[in-house]
């Protein structure tokens, strides 16, 4: 049976397309976001007797525009949108600007998920009972919100550039869930999924950022495997826990506290104030 529609970013490789394939074999009808045609019609492609489906939608999300669109071929493609998954993620290691003028890994692992968020909420929440996802990372735990350097303007350093887009998202989603009405039937929580060996992320990162990501990941306990991380995802988007628990971020298998930086609300509201100007939203949503 149909358990919904699931919009996936980032689930035509490592953790996203395992969980694309478990949540379809639950009966989703699941989403995929991601920048491979190729990877992405394999997988929407690949014989299954499933109950659920897989579809696949081609977007880069370093570029609004594109964000915006990707927005709009959603809406019109699904009748609702039952759960809002940010899995799509960079880490590049020279610094890079998108055709909107932004660092690159802040605009795809963050600022995208701000923008695409804003663009489809009335169809989570008309959909509700709902859940908005965002994966995280405990490295966001290394990072500072330096507003006054917040692209890395100057002194870029690509692990401090990944793991401030990472604090940025699990800041979000708790401002999110905070702002979000109680009674509006709408979770937004984060996770970490590990330190994952044997994804693309850190494909394009220096070979420095990519030891010390193998390093961590080394650390019993920290390091896990794909299938650990995609289990991960697609229990905050099954598990009834977080049908009713919203603003928290879920590190292993419990919950626990973010960064002091992530859960202070002034600091936030500032990103998330400065956000809005970047992407050209009014700061007062939702």
């Amino acid at each position: 049976m149909s358990q919904g529609v699931v919009v996936l970013t980032g689930g035509t490789s490592g953790i996203g397309r395992i969980a694309a394939t478990e949540l379809a074999d639950a009966g989703w009808t699941v989403a995929v976001v991601g920048r491979d045609r190729s990877a992405g019609e394999s997988l929407a492609g690949e014989p299954s007797t499933a109950p659920g489906t897989i579809r696949f939608h081609r977007a880069d999300l370093a570029t609004q525009a594109r964000v915006r669109s990707l927005a709009d071929e959603l809406r019109d493609a699904y009748h609702g949108i039952d759960a809002l998954v940010h899995n799509a993620g960079l880490s590049g290691s020279d610094r890079v600007e998108t055709a909107d003028g932004i660092e690159r890994t802040f605009a795809v692992n963050y600022l995208a998920p701000y923008l695409l968020t804003h663009e489809l909420l009335d169809t989570v929440r008309a959909s509700a009972p709902a859940r908005i996802v965002t994966t995280g990372s405990e490295l966001h735990r290394r990072a500072t919100l330096d507003f006054e350097n917040l692209q890395f303007e100057t002194d870029y350093d690509a692990l401090q550039a990944y793991a401030r887009s990472k604090l940025a998202l699990v800041a979000f989603t708790l401002e999110l869930a905070a702002r979000l009405p109680a009674d509006s039937g709408v979770t937004a929580n984060s996770f970490h999924p590990g330190f994952v060996q044997s994804t693309g992320l850190f494909r394009d990162a220096s070979r420095r950022t990519r030891l010390l990501v193998r390093l961590a990941g080394l650390v019993p306990g920290v390091g896990t495997t794909p299938q650990a991380g995609a289990d991960r995802l697609v229990r905050l988007v099954t598990d009834p826990t977080f049908g009713d628990r919203t603003g928290v971020y879920v590190a292993g298998d419990g919950i626990e506290e973010p960064a002091d930086e992530a859960a202070d609300p002034a600091r936030r509201e500032r990103l998330w104030e400065r956000s809005a100007a970047l992407v050209g939203v009014d700061p007062a949503w939702p």
